[in-house]
């Protein structure tokens, strides 16, 4: 018998690919892939257990089908992903609705497993050493077909002090180019004209395999794949941006000058306590080496707030950081204590209203930098992948080159009566800048 199975997928964009690649490894070894969980024999909750509100968000998905299941509509629940490989041995215990719990390590086998709960009618569990988890494989895209994310590496190695990820991902893994090339070549064949390179420290690609940071290289290669219209780079770190980095940025006419660093905070004591380099000064020459060397580049950062110590002083040098930097693109986090990570044992925990009070106090003052730097743009044209029609809004919306899918804004415009093709890129004149998001009209 051929069972239906669906999945839900959570968290970042590196699990999405994850999913891909289980959901086509589940068809390839004879199961029915259907759009809905809810309406599948098997349902899958791929996990994120990063920090706590993305916990609390998988546990949830999780009890809602186990509800779908006690009523009968769907036959087996399983746990794939983070969430699962974090919390080995409390699974099943905590939540004994599950079915079956998969490990990262034995996302290879995840049909045989599966099989075997169906067949046998038992509880299943696989937790193999997180380096035998496959690099790359046949992916069931969940992206529309004009872009699609590309995994370079697995893991991490740079151990900050408040991340989970190695104790649940393990060590630093990247592909061959090879491998990546070919997916890439595939993937633009198909149809995306957009690709997004992620790994969970980008700019460390090809340390271990090649023995010198080789982003810039990979990069270089990409652009010569026929078709391909942008290629965009996530999650870089900023210890690893090298020259050569900027200069393939700044020559190749395919990568769009956008770069996501996740900064995390801009006081020297503490990012010492994150384990991570530098501090404000450094940081701040850091932007400025990066927009000289990359014209009209866009920034992107993510910052912590209420970090185990940080004072009001500490938290006025971030604020002061942004608000001189003036990022592009810029999301802000309240600290999350993680067990198993070095600050959860740090003394001078931050209460979470303060926390809380200090991410939106960022947050607040990046709006206003966003709609400033909007509003600058009015008059200007710019390239826009269209994405869809927005029936409330009576208009056409897409991104630009300043914007990641999900994590960034959108570009409105009107049409005057066109219809343009979805996947195409339009030419865009900015008329207006609302809520961070531009609006605009077509040009022919």
């Amino acid at each position: 018998m051929a069972y239906k199975v669906g999945m839900v997928s959570l968290g970042c964009a590196k699990n999405q690919v994850d999913g891909e690649v289980l959901m086509a490894s589940l068809r390839d070894g004879g199961f029915v892939p259907v759009d809905d969980a809810a309406m599948a024999d098997i349902a899958i909750v791929n996990t994120c257990g990063f920090i706590e509100s993305a916990k609390r968000e998988s546990i949830e998905e999780i009890l809602e089908l186990a509800t779908l299941k006690k009523e009968g509509k769907i036959k087996k629940l399983v746990v794939t992903g983070c969430l699962g490989e974090r919390y080995q041995q409390e699974m099943h215990k905590e939540l004994p609705e599950v079915d079956a719990v998969i490990g990262i390590g034995a996302n290879g086998e995840i049909a045989e497993l599966l099989t075997k709960m169906m067949e046998e009618d038992q509880y299943v569990e696989s937790f193999p050493e997180k380096d035998k988890m496959p690099l790359c494989g046949g992916r069931m895209l969940t992206t529309p077909s004009y872009f699609a994310y590309v995994k370079i590496a697995e893991g991490c190695d740079n151990r900050c002090s408040y991340c989970a990820i190695p104790l649940i991902r393990g060590g630093y893994r990247s592909r061959t180019m090879e491998s990546i090339e070919e997916e890439c070549r595939a993937l633009v064949a198909d149809g995306a004209k957009e690709l997004i390179l992620i790994a969970q420290d980008t700019s460390r690609y090809g340390i271990d395999l090649y023995g010198e940071y080789s982003l810039a290289k990979l990069m270089e290669r990409l652009c010569k794949i026929d078709g391909l219209h942008w290629l965009r780079v996530l999650y870089c770190y900023p210890d690893s941006i090298t020259d050569e980095l900027l200069e393939v940025m700044a020559r190749e006419e395919k990568i769009v000058p956008y770069i996501d660093l996740p900064l995390q905070h801009a006081s020297g004591k503490i990012l010492k306590a994150m384990n991570r380099r530098g501090d404000r000064q450094s940081l701040t020459a850091l932007m400025k080496k990066i927009r000289e060397k990359v014209p009209g580049v866009v920034l992107r950062t993510t910052l912590i707030a209420g970090f185990p110590g940080e004072t009001e002083e500490d938290f006025t040098e971030l604020a002061e950081f942004v608000k001189d930097v003036k990022f592009e693109r810029m999301g802000c986090f309240a600290y999350s204590q993680e067990e198993g990570t070095a600050a959860a044992e740090l003394p001078d925990q931050v209460e979470d209203e303060t926390k809380e009070r200090r991410a939106e106090i960022l947050m607040d003052d990046q709006m206003n930098i966003m709609d400033a730097q909007g509003q600058e743009l009015i008059g200007q044209t710019l390239e826009v992948l269209v994405e869809g029609f927005d029936r409330y809004a009576e208009c056409w919306f897409g991104r630009s080159y300043r914007d990641a899918p999900d994590i960034d804004g959108k570009v409105f415009f009107t049409t005057g009566g066109k219809r343009p093709r979805l996947g195409s890129f339009v030419k865009v004149e900015i008329t207006d800048c609302m809520d961070a998001d531009l609006t605009g009209e077509l040009v022919e």
